[in-house]
């Protein structure tokens, strides 16, 4: 008993079901299969040719990422380092300048010390050389014989010699 839509049957005797191909081509079924497989060898040596490039800029970009990271490591390492020299050589220069600022200060000092120093020697050598010359001019005046006059003293001021 079979239903009007089992058909199975009917169709068993005749060719196996596939696509229907027009008796008019001239083209086989193995060579239909070549050409499309050669047509895919193709567009899949494309792909690959495409995919190699691919690779091999995204491993150069990697290696042009690679060598910039370490230029920039090596410059910010040189920075750091000049950036240390820089301090120390300012530490040192700081130091000669507080050494140089007390000798210049000391030296200041010691001139103003001397400056004095010499302004009072000299009102001394002053002193000395004026009650020097009046003894000599005392001296010149008694020995004159013809002197009748006596030479009223006069009051000598004390000289400043300490």
């Amino acid at each position: 008993l079979q239903s009007a839509w089992d058909c199975s049957q009917l169709f068993s005797n005749t060719q196996s079901v596939g696509p229907a191909r027009s008796g008019s081509a001239s083209i086989e079924p193995n060579q239909t299969q070549t050409h499309s497989n050669s047509g895919l060898d193709e567009s899949n040596q494309t792909l690959s040719i495409i995919d190699e490039r691919k690779r091999r800029r995204m491993i150069s970009n990697r290696e042009s990422a690679r060598r910039s990271r370490m230029r920039k490591q090596n410059h910010l390492e040189n920075l750091r380092n000049q950036a240390n020299r820089l301090r120390i050589e300012n530490r040192e220069l700081t130091n000669r300048l507080r050494f140089l600022l007390y000798h210049c200060h000391r030296v200041r000092t010691d001139n103003d010390r001397l400056r004095s120093e010499s302004t009072v020697l000299r009102q001394k050598l002053s002193d000395m050389h004026q009650i020097l010359l009046f003894k000599q001019l005392q001296q010149f005046s008694s020995a004159w014989p013809c002197n009748n006059v006596t030479v009223m003293s006069e009051q000598i001021p004390p000289p400043l010699i300490i």
